[in-house]
């Protein structure tokens, strides 16, 4: 039997002003862990957790471009599953308070879940909703 862990996948994001991301992440719920500033002033790396969930984050060492928004989505984006739709709601209207954009508000699903899509303060998708991934229907 191995002692190694089963592969797991972390996200990370690159942010212009990671200190204000981690600001707004903070406003939704997360809680920051780690932050590793370099001699420039800028974040490194960061990390935030929100119960098993840890995303990576660091100030951009580029000028990179966020795909845009093409009707409600990006094409690419990082879902947050709450347990409930109050959480769902919840979720979305402290991210919009704190200066996210609006995208889909909370609503029910023809598949039975609770959902909602803001894009951050930097133009990043998340979206939220009470669908379990991996699991069978």
């Amino acid at each position: 039997m191995s002692d190694t862990p089963p592969a797991r996948l972390h996200a990370y994001l690159s942010y212009d002003s990671a200190p204000a991301a981690l600001e707004w992440l903070s406003a939704i719920g997360f809680e920051v862990i780690a932050r590793q500033d370099g001699t420039d002033g800028r974040v490194a790396h960061a990390e935030v957790r929100m119960g098993e969930i840890v995303l990576m984050l660091a100030s951009s060492d580029d000028e990179y471009t966020v795909p845009p928004l093409r009707g409600v989505s990006s094409g690419c984006g990082l879902y947050l599953r709450l347990a409930t739709a109050a959480d769902v709601d919840g979720w979305y209207h402290r991210a919009v308070d704190a200066g996210a954009r609006e995208v889909i508000p909370p609503e029910d699903t023809p598949w039975g879940s609770r959902r909602a899509r803001v894009l951050d303060p930097e133009g990043h998708e998340w979206s939220a909703g009470t669908y379990q991934p991996g699991q069978a229907r």
